[in-house]
């Protein structure tokens, strides 16, 4: 590490001499005869470590110098040593309160001053070497939690490409549902009834775990997944159990990480409740109304219109219009009214999404 550069601003030139044949020997110095001169060369480079301040100076003095390179970003955190002839307590304490850090008077002691100004030099140093610390430690945490989103989101998006691979035909239904629930969301986010739970980190959350809603498919067998017709009660029975095979699978996923990992939680409660209903005939639990949690609710409308409008085994395309009227038929029963009333008010927003992310024939 160099020499520490020092600023000497004195109106004087005998000063700016003495002080400068005084410091040389140990470092840098730039020397300005004015207030101006020296807010100017204060912010030019090589930017001073330290300041050595006359206090009075004509036209701007030491108090008005300090003040500037206090509002300035860049000189705001220069250490500034006040030079002066000023004997009284009260200026010394004006140039304390203003930011100096030490007040020497004249005439100086060459020894004394050397070693107080060596000592702020030394806590200036140590206070960059601690924010150079600091933000080498933030850029750390910021990649590795950059570095824990990718493996999160590579993580969600391979199980959740794991459940397709049992059913191919829903194509980019992953991607589409996904950016449903992330609409919706934000849209709903100054509603009074979901305020409180659609932070920007639960929205986050929750578009994140959306892709993991039917990864309880894995677990039905192709003969009912698979069939290209209507299912037999049995059947039907048995492809309900999806729910609570995927929110039994990411529990699990829980347990093994032996930590609370807040994007499982809401993984858990979509894979879960997606599939139930307002008025309480849905499944597996039967749940009501508010007794179902927002994230499923999100879900519930964003799965049923894009099942609609997608092909099937079961079933071809259906018209955006109609897929729009099914919806509308079940605010209130099916789906919470206020979603529903989102999902009418932004349509072409969800039309664009499902041409965006299309299933290539």
């Amino acid at each position: 590490m160099g020499a520490a550069t020092i600023l000497i601003v004195d109106d004087e030139p005998t000063n700016l001499s003495i002080l400068s044949t005084l410091l040389r020997p140990d470092y840098q110095v730039r020397a300005a005869n004015s207030g101006e001169s020296a807010l100017r060369v204060a912010a030019s480079e090589p930017r001073p470590d330290l300041l050595l301040l006359d206090v009075m100076m004509p036209g701007m003095d030491g108090y008005t110098v300090l003040g500037r390179l206090r509002e300035n970003p860049a000189t705001a955190d220069i250490p500034v040593i006040f030079l002066t002839a000023l004997a009284d307590d009260s200026d010394e304490e004006r140039g304390l309160q203003l930011g100096a850090v030490d007040f020497i008077s004249k005439p100086i002691k060459p020894l004394v001053m050397l070693a107080r100004l060596r000592t702020q030099l030394e806590a200036k140093q140590a206070r960059d070497w601690m924010r150079d610390q600091n933000a080498a430690l933030e850029a750390e945490v910021a990649r590795r939690m950059k570095e824990n989103d990718q493996i999160q989101l590579v993580s969600i998006r391979a199980l959740a490409h794991l459940a397709e691979t049992r059913d191919p035909e829903t194509g980019n239904h992953i991607q589409r549902t996904q950016n449903y629930v992330h609409f919706l969301a934000l849209q709903l986010r100054q509603n009074p009834r979901f305020s409180a739970f659609l932070s920007s980190r639960n929205i986050d959350l929750l578009t994140k775990s959306a892709p993991l809603h039917d990864i309880g498919k894995v677990g039905i067998p192709d003969s009912i997944l698979l069939k290209p017709g209507p299912l037999a009660p049995a059947e039907w029975e048995i492809m309900k159990t999806h729910a609570k095979l995927g929110s039994d699978a990411i529990e699990q996923a829980e347990t093994d990480a032996e930590m609370r990992l807040d994007f499982l939680v809401l993984a858990k409660e979509i894979a879960h409740w997606h599939h139930e209903k307002w008025d309480g005939s849905g499944y597996p639990d039967g749940l009501a109304g508010d007794a179902i949690p927002i994230s499923a609710r999100l879900m519930a409308v964003a799965d049923v219109f894009d099942a609609l409008i997608s092909t099937r085994v079961y079933k071809p395309t259906m018209p955006f219009s109609e897929a729009r009227a099914i919806i509308e038929a079940g605010r209130g029963t099916h789906f919470d009214p206020d979603v529903v009333d989102v999902f009418l008010a932004d349509f072409a927003e969800f039309t664009a999404i499902a041409e965006r992310y299309r299933d290539e024939a």
